[in-house]
C-alpha cells in the first residue's frame, strides 16, 4: 500500500494528574481510552510517571517500581485489546541499584509490549535533582513501532530540550514523536514548552504529540503539532481530557517536498558519549 492510499491515523493526547494509587491511575487510563478511541483514536499517549507519582521524590519511588514486564504493563496491554489502540504510557521501573529508579515509557497493544524506552536526559536543573531519584537511559539505537503505516518513536520531558534526541529519531524514519511528560511549571517554562515542540516538528519535518500533567505541577497544553509546526489538537490548562488528531504520511512527503531539510543538512548526529566542558565560562 502506497503512502496515498494509507488512511489517517487517529492519534490522541491524553492529559491527566497522576497519583500514588496506581489501580486509580489505571482506572483513569481505561477511562481516557474510551474516550479517544471513540474519537477515532488507533494511539494513546499518556504523561510521564503514569503508573505512579508522588511529588517531592521520596523513597516510594523505588518501592512502587517494577519490571517493564510487569502489572502496570500488563493492565495496559488488557486496556489496549479492550479498546482495540496502542498505548503509549510513562512508568516507574526497577532500577539496578535497588534505590534509584528508571523513568520508562512503554508502548503496548493488544497483544503486548511493542518497544520501551528509558529516559535519557534527566531533569537536574530549575533547582531540581531527578538523578538522585532515576537513573538515566543508555545512549542506544532508537526503537520505534508502527501504527497503520504510521512509524513512531518515543521520549521524555527533559529529552525535547535536546535536539539530537528527536534528529536521531528523524533518521530512524520516525513519521510521529510521542514526547511522555511532567513539564513543572515555572517563569517562562510554558513558553519553553510550546516553542519546543513546535520546533522539534518544524526542524524535523514529522509530527510531534506530546501529554504533559495539567496544573499545578504540570504546564498542561498536551498537544498535537504538524511537520510544519501548526497545532493540529490541544487540550489546553483543562485538568483532565483528552485531544485527537488524525494524522497522515502524505502531510509528512508534502512538506519535505517544500522543504528538503533533512537532505540538505551537512552534519549528522551520532550515538555516542556526551560532550564535556573543558575551560572558560559555562
Amino acid at each position: 500500500m502506497t503512502d496515498e492510499e494509507l488512511p489517517a491515523v487517529g492519534v490522541a493526547v491524553a492529559q491527566f494528574a497522576p497519583s500514588d494509587d496506581r489501580a486509580v491511575n489505571l482506572e483513569t487510563i481505561d477511562r481516557l481510552t474510551a474516550l479517544g478511541a471513540r474519537r477515532g483514536a488507533r494511539l494513546m499517549l499518556f504523561p510521564e510517571y503514569s503508573s505512579y507519582f508522588v511529588d517531592p521524590f521520596d523513597d516510594r519511588l523505588a518501592a512502587h517500581a517494577e519490571p517493564v514486564e510487569g502489572a502496570f504493563s500488563s493492565e495496559l496491554i488488557t486496556i489496549a485489546a479492550r479498546h482495540g489502540v496502542h498505548i503509549v504510557a510513562g512508568m516507574l521501573e526497577q532500577g539496578s541499584d535497588g534505590r534509584r529508579v528508571r523513568n520508562t515509557v512503554v508502548a503496548v497493544d493488544g497483544s503486548g509490549i511493542v518497544a520501551r524506552y528509558r529516559k535519557l536526559h534527566l531533569y537536574d536543573a530549575f533547582g531540581q535533582r531527578e538523578s538522585d531519584w532515576v537513573e538515566p537511559g543508555e545512549v542506544g539505537a532508537p526503537e520505534t513501532f508502527v501504527v497503520d503505516g504510521l512509524r513512531v518513536g518515543l521520549m521524555t520531558c527533559y529529552d525535547l530540550r535536546f535536539p539530537e534526541v528527536t534528529r536521531l529519531l528523524a533518521d530512524a524514519g520516525a513519521d510521529l514523536v510521542l514526547v511522555a511528560a511532567e513539564w513543572v511549571r515555572g517563569p517562562l517554562k510554558e513558553h519553553h514548552w510550546r516553542t519546543l515542540l513546535h520546533a522539534r516538528a518544524i526542524e524535523n519535518t514529522f509530527f510531534v504529540a506530546a501529554a504533559d500533567h495539567p496544573p499545578p505541577l504540570g504546564v498542561g497544553h498536551s498537544m498535537i503539532v504538524d511537520p510544519q509546526g501548526v497545532e493540529r489538537a490541544a487540550v489546553g490548562i483543562a485538568a483532565e481530557d483528552v485531544a485527537v488528531a488524525h494524522l497522515d504520511r502524505q502531510a509528512i512527503a508534502r512538506v519535505r517536498r517544500v522543504n528538503p531539510a533533512l537532505q540538505l543538512r551537512r552534519l549528522r548526529v551520532v550515538p555516542g558519549e556526551p560532550a564535556t566542558f573543558t575551560g572558560g565560562d559555562a
